[in-house]
């Protein structure tokens, strides 16, 4: 279950630093780490929860006091950080504001890349021209490795006449990095993350033609690695090539693990939903998958669970994993009812029990409001997986 809370320290985040252009990112192998001990994060109080008093036993917990409904663009959970956006398609925590809060980029599908925090009106970092005539616009953030230094953030765009990849600088006009990415009547969105060792990690759309996916050739439907400058990454699998894998259809969300060992990739494939563990090569049998198709999109692996966020109905899946990346049993969904926040996009971890998410209810859920909304999702250390 995830639940939203009042404040995170920011000691959890990087600070901000001076924007400027990065040297060449220093090589990276692609190799797993040693195997960390997973731990799972102190589990947090919740604003409102019900702690027995000392010697008070059998009681149990009352549910959180409930949060009053917005008014405008007010939004009264103390988990919102930022509100009455358009539909979000990335976000990513970028250090403390001057409150000790949390301060994020945030990207919406019509252009926008936005810096945010919590009572202060968006700041526009950059304006971008985008076709999100079909399923593309801007659809993808992600931050350099090194952002608390050049304050460098790389998004995924469609254009008039192909996908590609920028990086950012703010006060700098955008920078092509990756081009010619295909275009097509749908299989435009694409998808960014940081490796976690100084590399991009790209995932693009199949442009409506699944030969393309299969086609080593392409850069459609492709999970690509590569350096700031959109070279391939040092270290790949195979050198002088940016393709990691290849099969993917329309993806929705990259998420890599705090020991790097673990890649995912979620994706709406011709069948259903799934998400794939990246391996070198074709994407192979999904890692799971979901008929019913809810969207899913933006992830987070955390030491014991992985979080997909789900665009067409409310809430999170929440799928329980052993160390090695195994699922052990059947996701469990938060915010089913969609009271909390509704329908999710992006996600991006910041600690082993927290994740920041932005919403998507304008396009197509029941948005309040304060909707679109960019918040901070805690899971409650007392839930429990799912059973087979």
């Amino acid at each position: 279950m995830v639940r939203s809370v009042a404040l995170l320290t920011a000691a959890c985040l990087l600070a901000g630093g001076c924007a400027s252009f990065p040297d060449e990112p220093a090589p990276t192998q692609w190799s797993a780490q040693p195997q960390l001990t997973p731990q799972a994060g102190p589990r947090p109080e919740l604003p409102g929860e019900y702690r027995p008093a000392p010697g008070e036993q059998g009681r149990g917990q009352q549910p959180p006091q409930s949060v009053p409904p917005p008014q405008g663009c007010k939004d009264f959970n103390p988990a919102v950080i930022a509100t009455c956006l358009n539909t979000v398609t990335g976000v990513a925590p970028i250090g403390g504001d001057a409150q000790g809060g949390v301060a994020a980029y945030a990207t919406e599908r019509g252009g926008r890349l936005l810096k945010v925090s919590k009572d202060v009106d968006p700041v526009v970092v950059a304006q971008l021209e985008v076709d999100a005539s079909t399923d593309g616009g801007l659809t993808g953030l992600a931050l350099s490795a090194t952002f608390a230094e050049d304050q460098l953030a790389y998004v995924y765009v469609t254009t008039a006449t192909d996908n590609r990849v920028l990086r950012i600088a703010p006060g700098d006009s955008p920078k092509p990095v990756l081009t010619g990415i295909p275009k097509g009547p749908s299989g435009n969105r694409g998808v960014l993350a940081s490796d976690r060792k100084g590399a991009l990690l790209v995932a693009t759309g199949d442009a409506g033609n699944p030969a393309l996916a299969a086609d080593p050739t392409s850069l459609a439907g492709k999970v690509l690695r590569v350096d700031g400058f959109g070279r391939p990454a040092q270290g790949n699998p195979t050198a002088g090539t940016a393709v990691i894998s290849s099969g993917l259809k329309l993806p929705g969300g990259l998420c890599v693990s705090a020991d790097t060992t673990k890649i995912w990739v979620t994706d709406w494939a011709a069948n259903a939903d799934v998400v794939y563990r990246v391996t070198p090569g074709k994407l192979g049998e999904a890692a799971w998958t979901w008929p019913e198709r809810p969207g899913v999109m933006g992830c987070a692996s955390l030491s014991d669970v992985l979080w997909v966020n789900t665009s067409k109905i409310p809430g999170s899946q929440n799928l329980p994993m052993n160390p090695e990346g195994a699922f052990t049993g059947k996701p469990t969904v938060s915010d089913e009812d969609g009271s909390e926040f509704g329908r999710r996009g992006p996600m991006e971890q910041i600690n082993d029990s927290a994740a920041l998410i932005g919403t998507v209810n304008k396009a197509g859920g029941q948005p309040v409001s304060s909707d679109d909304r960019v918040a901070i999702v805690v899971r409650d250390g007392g839930s429990s997986p799912g059973k087979d």
